[in-house]
């Protein structure tokens, strides 16, 4: 959608900086820093996201709503308190304290899952929240991101674990925006398609 990618660049939840790229978390170079959390503290955005997720979902076809921990928990809770759904959500281990919990909320055997992440990059957090469900008796009908950077390497992953998986906006949307409110370059959007086809000849050519 492109007014939620409007939304993002304008209150920075995106920012690009193809000359001063950040560091991920992975050590690698990106052009590009999503923040979504940033979306919880501008209630007309966290509004259009929430719309754009009600859109998004059948409640005929998903029986319980799942955040990924911890940012897709807010706007997957606020997504089941509108369907009037069961909310859950799953951490990125189980814990090592009280019940050592994994998923925290009530999945019955055989419920429709449906999973609210924040962003998808590789997919793997997703995924593996996915997994997680999975192992405790759920159907995993899908994943549904703000996001996604729209990675080649994404659909591989999502294709090896038999998942599916759409966000309200994407990489491409985003810089089309970005490009159209003169916030890039041509010089700098060659780039961000550069990052994007593969973003470690991207890092690695930066670093060099």
């Amino acid at each position: 959608m492109k007014q939620i990618a409007e939304a993002l660049l304008q209150i920075e939840a995106v920012t690009l900086s193809p000359t001063e790229p950040y560091t991920w978390s992975s050590g690698l170079k990106s052009p590009i820093y999503c923040d979504n959390r940033l979306t919880l503290s501008f209630p007309n955005v966290r509004q259009v996201i929430v719309d754009g997720l009600v859109k998004s979902v059948n409640p005929t076809e998903v029986d319980v709503i799942a955040g990924t921990a911890t940012a897709g928990i807010p706007h997957g809770a606020l997504l089941a308190d509108r369907l009037g759904l069961p909310f859950i959500y799953v951490r990125s281990s189980a814990k090592g304290h009280g019940k050592g919990n994994q998923i925290e909320g009530k999945l019955e055997a055989g419920a429709r899952v449906l999973v609210i992440e924040d962003l998808l990059s590789t997919g793997m957090s997703s995924i593996d929240a996915a997994q997680a469900i999975r192992e405790a008796g759920g159907e995993v009908t899908g994943i549904q991101a703000i996001f996604s950077y729209g990675l080649p390497v994404l659909q591989k992953n999502l294709a090896d674990a038999d998942l599916s998986a759409t966000s309200l906006t994407t990489f491409s949307e985003l810089i089309e925006v970005a490009k159209n409110t003169g916030v890039l370059n041509r010089s700098e959007l060659d780039s961000l398609r550069d990052w994007q086809e593969d973003p470690r000849a991207w890092s690695d050519f930066v670093t060099s």
